[in-house]
């Protein structure tokens, strides 16, 4: 699968993929749909001096209701972005180590959301890698935890508005059809564990989970 050339984050991005930001009206008011739709865009981080960014692969839906869901207990100052109209981060930290980088669903006042869980590295590939301190290019963002880490996305971000022009994390268009699209139970979660509210690109090397879970 080709990729494009990344770049050294000493010297300045001298061409840029050519990506749209989504505009808002574009992303669906329901986080199942939305969770669905989101396979196959970009997601894209703006540094000083390069561009991050990778197709998304691999999605959660926390829809309204969710037990699983972090806005299923009600509004909360830590999960306050999630209650925010469709488009805002919901970035939060877990398991003691990491960071997971969410997208706030539906209309405001009502908490849902959509994890991203995986991309296919296109800019910046290079950076990242080293932030990640991995060589196989499978390892660099396969799983919400890693994504975080190489895109250099913690809570500065949380509530950041995706949809807006300037700001340094944003959704774009998709720089090619996806493939086809699977979908499964979610991984890593002890409630509503039956729900099939995963969705990836079947047959993408970037996607996380086992081999049942990826094909």
């Amino acid at each position: 699968m080709a990729l494009l050339k990344s770049v050294s984050p000493t010297t300045p991005l001298e061409k840029s993929l050519r990506v749209r930001r989504l505009r808002r009206s574009e992303l669906p008011i329901d986080s199942i749909e939305l969770a669905r739709f989101l396979i196959g865009k970009t997601l894209v981080r703006e540094l000083p001096r390069i561009r991050l960014s990778g197709r998304i692969v691999e999605t959660e839906a926390y829809p309204v209701g969710d037990p699983a869901g972090h806005a299923f207990r009600g509004l909360t100052q830590a999960n306050r972005s999630l209650f925010l109209r469709r488009g805002h981060a919901y970035v939060h930290f877990t398991y003691g180590s990491c960071w997971l980088m969410n997208v706030s669903g539906e209309t405001p006042g009502i908490g849902a959301g959509v994890l991203i869980r995986a991309i296919e590295p296109l800019e910046g590939v290079d950076w990242m890698m080293r932030r990640r301190g991995v060589e196989r290019l499978a390892d660099v963002a396969r799983g919400p935890g890693r994504l975080a880490q190489a895109m250099d996305i913690d809570k500065r971000f949380d509530g950041v508005d995706l949809c807006v022009p300037r700001s340094p994390l944003w959704l774009g268009t998709a720089v090619k059809p996806a493939g086809p699209i699977g979908v499964s139970v979610r991984i890593g979660i002890s409630r509503a564990v039956d729900r099939e509210l995963r969705f990836y690109e079947r047959g993408s090397p970037f996607v996380s989970g086992s081999l049942r879970l990826r094909q």
